[in-house]
């Protein structure tokens, strides 16, 4: 099997520096994995990488897609799985740089990911349902996602339940790899973590991410859309829609942040005897 580098591990833990560093040194091309980057103008709120910060090492799955149309899975796999044959074919190492274990999963693995179109039907019924009912009703459905998706997210856990109800029982991962896969996890400790992600907030606000909200919204991007990106784009849209006051905005996103986190770490503890 052809062998790639998956640099993995929660938000915060300089995974982007690394992967840079580690692809000047053993000739390596990077794959981002990472579901908010893959859209364009969502940049500081993601955490996306500069220009200035590549080095020159070319990055693949980043600003493919409109932040107006939904980007699955079975998008990203299709995708990557082309980015890895372009980068072996020039005699470089591909590694997968994220904390998006689900997108991680649906390349390094053998799964198929079938394509499930929009129910409206299930989703004007789901709408109203309860934040905790959508939790619960995933739950029971696909445990698995559960783990991994933004449950404080209503628009997410509402696809997430229709693809399930859509196939019947969600297919699994197989864990067989496709690749000869070298695995490095990066973390810190709670309490260092927690620091880092709110040192990280504190400084995404002075680069202008309330700016950014601002002109995706201008730019056409409804309200509901920049809440269903998650994380700094949702708590940002419901600030500026006076939903939230600043110091809320704060204090919840950064919490939400550390929930996020803790969610990544559950995930890749799958890859414990990997990693």
């Amino acid at each position: 099997m052809q062998k790639i580098v998956v640099i993995c591990g929660p938000t915060a833990t300089g995974k982007s520096d690394y992967g840079v560093r580690l692809a000047k040194e053993i000739g390596g091309e990077i794959i981002s994995a990472d579901s908010r980057q893959v859209y364009k103008g969502l940049n500081i709120g993601s955490g996306k990488i500069t220009v200035k910060e590549m080095k020159g090492i070319p990055h693949y799955l980043i600003d493919v897609a409109s932040p107006k149309k939904v980007f699955s899975v079975a998008q990203y796999k299709k995708l990557a799985a082309k980015a890895i044959k372009t980068i072996l074919k020039k005699g470089k190492t591909p590694i997968i740089v994220g904390g998006t274990g689900f997108y991680i999963d649906a390349v390094i693995f053998d799964q198929q990911l079938p394509e499930v179109p929009p129910n409206t039907v299930l989703r004007k019924k789901l709408e109203k349902f309860s934040l905790e009912q959508l939790q619960q009703r995933l739950q029971e459905l696909d445990p698995e996602r559960y783990e991994s998706i933004d449950t404080r997210n209503p628009v997410r856990l509402i696809r997430a339940i229709e693809i399930a109800e859509a196939l019947g029982s969600v297919p699994k991962a197989t864990r067989t790899p496709l690749y000869d896969i070298e695995w490095i996890y990066l973390d810190f400790p709670d309490e260092e973590l927690k620091n880092r992600i709110h040192t990280r907030l504190l400084k995404r606000m002075k680069q202008g991410m309330l700016k950014e909200v601002e002109q995706l919204h201008e730019k056409g991007l409804s309200w509901k859309r920049l809440e269903a990106l998650g994380l700094e784009y949702r708590f940002v849209a419901l600030y500026l829609q006076d939903k939230l006051s600043k110091q809320d905005m704060l204090v919840q996103l950064d919490t939400a942040i550390w929930q996020y986190a803790k969610r990544q770490r559950t995930w890749f503890k799958k890859y414990a005897k990997s990693i």
